[in-house]
């Protein structure tokens, strides 16, 4: 029986990468991601190649199956040069955490957009809704828009074997967020790209988009939408010290323009320090502070100060795998 692989990448537009995929039809398949071949795309099409020599490689690094189509599986890919080293495209490359050492949990906010408006669900065409404040973890069809879209893409991506931990409506209107947990900052990236990829593929059926962008509504009184990280390593989870936390969070300090870099283009559009976020300028890390740059959760000071981190910086566009990367590399130079 055949076999459907969906083949995912990201491409090299700038400064914020696109899903891209396309089909290829397999005699059988085992299910393992290392039985998989390499196949090949015109980079010339995604921003990643010259059209002098345009092939780009395709490298499978994660697969699931696909809920939505029978016999077949979604096959999240890195992009490879046509030498068959790492394009400058691929973020997931450059991950230190062989050991899956570092844990990520990233908290995936986005706007269902209606195409014909030109706005979020919810929003009247000539206007705007009532102010925000009764659609944060509603219910009911004056405040909550688009939950249909919102519970096929959970039921899909549990069904497809994604680590999806919750959902709920956010701030604004027509405004949700699903959370995923993984252990391995890697496969944390390709599972949140590959629920990226079917909450896209779902709202097609409803003729609604999805917008990624960390500030669509300007700077009227709405919020913006994060991906906010929250993360640990061994040291984090059996630190019982607080002096320990502490030099962690300093380690970010120095590194916030590298951080700020991969956290999402348009970042100082939401992090002016209102709407839950701290001022693109300045860096801070407190006790249950959604004001923080970092969030030091009162489960670690709970758990004698054991636990993880959450850095609140990183936006709704931006790549988990270069967020998880620059985190990864910050811990490791923390002084300890």
């Amino acid at each position: 029986m055949a076999t459907k692989l969906e083949y995912i990448w990201l491409d090299g537009y700038k400064p914020t990468q696109s899903l891209r995929s396309k089909t290829k039809i397999v005699k059988s398949f085992s299910g393992k991601v290392e039985d998989l071949d390499n196949w090949s795309f015109d980079g010339s099409s995604t921003e990643q190649a010259p059209g002098g020599s345009s092939d780009c490689i395709l490298k499978p690094v994660f697969t699931v199956p696909d809920p939505q189509r029978k016999d077949a599986y979604l096959v999240m890919c890195e992009v490879l040069d046509s030498k068959g080293q790492p394009h400058e495209s691929n973020g997931r490359a450059h991950i230190e955490d062989d050991d899956n050492d570092f844990w990520f949990g990233f908290e995936q906010e986005y706007f269902l957009w209606d195409p014909a408006t030109n706005k979020p669900l919810g929003f009247p065409a000539g206007g705007y809704p009532g102010p925000q404040g009764p659609y944060y973890c509603s219910v009911g069809a004056n405040n909550a828009f688009g939950r249909e879209i919102v519970e096929e893409h959970l039921d899909a991506c549990l069904e497809a074997g994604l680590n999806v931990e919750g959902i709920n409506a956010e701030v604004a209107a027509g405004q949700w967020e699903f959370q995923i947990f993984a252990k391995g900052a890697k496969e944390a990236g390709d599972q949140i790209w590959v629920a990226r990829y079917l909450l896209e593929r779902i709202g097609e059926k409803y003729g609604v988009a999805v917008n990624w962008h960390c500030k669509p509504l300007g700077q009227l009184d709405w919020n913006g939408s994060g991906m906010h990280a929250n993360f640990s390593n061994s040291l984090l989870r059996t630190a019982n010290s607080e002096e320990k936390f502490k030099a962690v969070c300093e380690a970010f300090r120095p590194a916030v323009a590298e951080c700020i870099a991969v956290y999402g283009a348009d970042n100082d559009q939401r992090l002016t320090g209102k709407h839950e976020t701290a001022s693109i300028h300045d860096f801070s890390y407190g006790v249950s502070d959604r004001g923080a740059s970092i969030r030091i959760p009162l489960y670690a000071v709970e758990h004698n100060w054991s636990g993880y981190l959450e850095d609140r910086r990183p936006n709704s566009a931006a790549d988990p795998y270069k967020v998880a990367a620059v985190i990864i590399k910050t811990v490791k130079s923390a002084k300890i």
